[in-house]
């Protein structure tokens, strides 16, 4: 059995569009079954793209820094530190960091979810509001 305890700074970051992610709790690295973590962050300006969604899950995000704009489905909220959102599942969603500091994001997925379960919608932007 894998230890059960990982540290951010020990995992591998992906730079992908519009943010840094780094999977932190996967069945690879602590042998989760029912679940998985990424944590990502947003520079000032950037909006994660492309918009996408979960066919097979729901996923909770966790704002533990900055402030921005979620869009779920067409609808657009502000967001802050502290502030939790539910992806449902098959919903498509987007998240964009209007503040003037970095947006640090934990991302909670269940089932398990991974890049290539992703299913992204390219023809989708942000909405300007």
């Amino acid at each position: 059995m894998k230890p059960p305890v990982v540290n951010e700074k020990d995992m591998e970051v992906l730079d992908l569009p519009g943010r840094r992610l780094r999977w932190l709790i996967t069945k690879d690295n602590v042998d989760a079954v029912h679940c998985s973590m990424c944590m990502i962050q947003i520079a000032p300006g950037q909006t994660v793209k492309p918009a996408h969604s979960h066919p097979n899950g729901e996923e909770v995000i966790y704002i533990i820094t900055g402030s921005g704009k979620v869009m779920v489905d067409g609808k657009v909220e502000a967001v802050t530190a502290g502030c939790a959102v539910l992806f449902p599942q098959g919903k498509v969603h987007m998240l964009s960091n209007t503040g003037d500091e970095e947006m640090k994001v934990v991302c909670f997925f269940a089932p398990p979810s991974e890049l290539k379960t992703y299913k992204f919608h390219d023809g989708i932007e942000f909405p300007v509001v």
